[in-house]
């Protein structure tokens, strides 16, 4: 058994879809499945995944992008407000996009609402509804209808956010940063989108954040100036978390020329002194982001969308990087449970509920699009070094199947 804590050789024993006791040489009755030389995770929880239905279901659709969680150790999800249409930022877009999960999910999952200008009447029927929190551009999207907040109406969002007892999750850039790529190529659009973009976002939202007692997630953190800032904050009491992808823990800036459209995300690829220091923040998320593969092809990034697929890989991803087994526990899982405020899972313990990844750590490969599970099969990762064999993915105590979506649960925070 694979923990936060550690790792224990143990017996498990579930009743009811909850784990009811885990200690060695359990005296169990009933049905037994075999996990001898196998690792037990606690299952996977990724809180940044873009599975655009209803809406560009030609990108992505919520049954390819479910079955890819299951397959890479994953039983929960919270999906994004965007870049599915209509977009989630009102009432009856979320009843839209919930009974599409209802439908079609075969994990369990949650919603984020969106805040936009314009739309503090939504907040509080949104948070009735059961969304897990909010999430606001300060820069551009690259969805019209997503626009950012300014500084304005960010800081009204999070003081109706904190009076809410919610949870505001930004994606940092400084607009003023940005400007439109010189040129066609990986280099001028790494010039456009400065480190310095995204440190002067995360002091802002952090400034607003101690001021409005918000309580405050950084999305796909890049650099180390922002992960400073961060824990700079958490020193002086501010209540702020950050997350960071694989792709900034395995590619540097100077990968992109390489890597192609396949590789164009904001904020984009760092240096390797940026990436030796990501490795402290306390959650992995893949920050899913997938399209067709016409719109990650071509010679000019300025006209190539702007997001990476990489939800079924995370966890092998991370063991194939020499990673100990209860980091990647902490990091895919327990730190998410605990931040979200999904109370039941995240561990492996006593009245859990029983989502469960049963990994073969001993098998090594490489990421190949034949074994990929997205509407549109295609990763930056191919041909990266992962570890971990999926055996079983179970969803309190039952394998996680394709055709079962109906066993899905919606979630809400606790």
């Amino acid at each position: 058994m694979v923990t936060s804590r550690g790792g224990e050789r143990a017996d498990l024993a579930i009743v009811d879809g909850l784990i009811a006791e885990v200690g060695p040489d359990l005296n169990l009755d009933g049905p037994e499945l075999v996990a001898s030389g196998l690792h037990v995770f606690p299952g996977g929880i990724d809180s940044h995944v873009h599975f655009n239905e209803p809406g560009r279901t030609e990108w992505e659709d919520i049954a390819h992008g479910t079955d890819a969680l299951a397959a890479g150790g994953y039983t929960a999800f919270v999906d994004m407000p965007l870049n599915n249409l209509p977009v989630t930022t009102t009432a009856d877009a979320f009843d839209l996009k919930l009974a599409a999960l209802r439908r079609s999910a075969c994990v369990d999952f949650g919603l984020w609402g969106g805040l936009v200008p314009g739309n503090l009447d939504q907040l509080a029927p949104l948070v009735e509804r059961g969304v897990m929190g909010f999430k606001a551009f300060m820069c551009p999207s690259g969805i019209d209808e997503f626009p950012m907040c300014d500084d304005g109406a960010l800081a009204e969002g999070m003081k109706r956010i904190a009076e809410l007892d919610s949870i505001l999750l930004v994606h940092a850039e400084n607009p003023a940063r940005l400007r439109e790529p010189a040129g066609p190529s990986a280099r001028d659009f790494l010039e456009s989108r400065p480190v310095e973009a995204e440190l002067e976002a995360i002091a802002t939202a952090v400034g607003l954040a101690e001021k409005t007692g918000c309580r405050l997630h950084v999305v796909h953190v890049s650099s180390a100036a922002g992960l400073d800032v961060i824990e700079a904050a958490r020193g002086h009491d501010v209540d702020v978390t950050g997350e960071t992808c694989p792709h900034y823990l395995i590619y540097t800036s100077r990968d992109l020329e390489r890597l192609g459209g396949l590789g164009k995300c904001a904020p984009p690829f760092r240096s390797s002194g940026d990436q030796s220091l990501l490795w402290r923040l306390p959650m992995v998320v893949s920050d899913h982001s997938p399209s067709t593969l016409e719109l990650k092809s071509g010679a000019d990034f300025r006209k190539i969308w702007g997001g990476i697929s990489g939800c079924q890989t995370t966890r092998q991803l991370l063991l194939g990087g020499a990673t100990k087994p209860e980091w990647v526990a902490a990091v895919t899982s327990t730190n998410i449970a605990q931040r979200f405020g999904l109370k039941s899972k995240g561990d492996i313990a006593p009245g859990f509920e029983a989502d469960l990844w049963i990994a073969d750590l001993g098998w090594e490969g490489d990421v190949r699009r034949a074994h990929l599970r997205y509407k549109n099969p295609f990763s930056v990762h191919e041909g990266q070094v992962i570890r971990g064999r999926t055996v079983h993915t179970l969803l309190r105590g039952r394998p996680v199947t394709r055709d079962r979506p109906s066993r899905a649960r919606f979630l809400r925070p606790e």
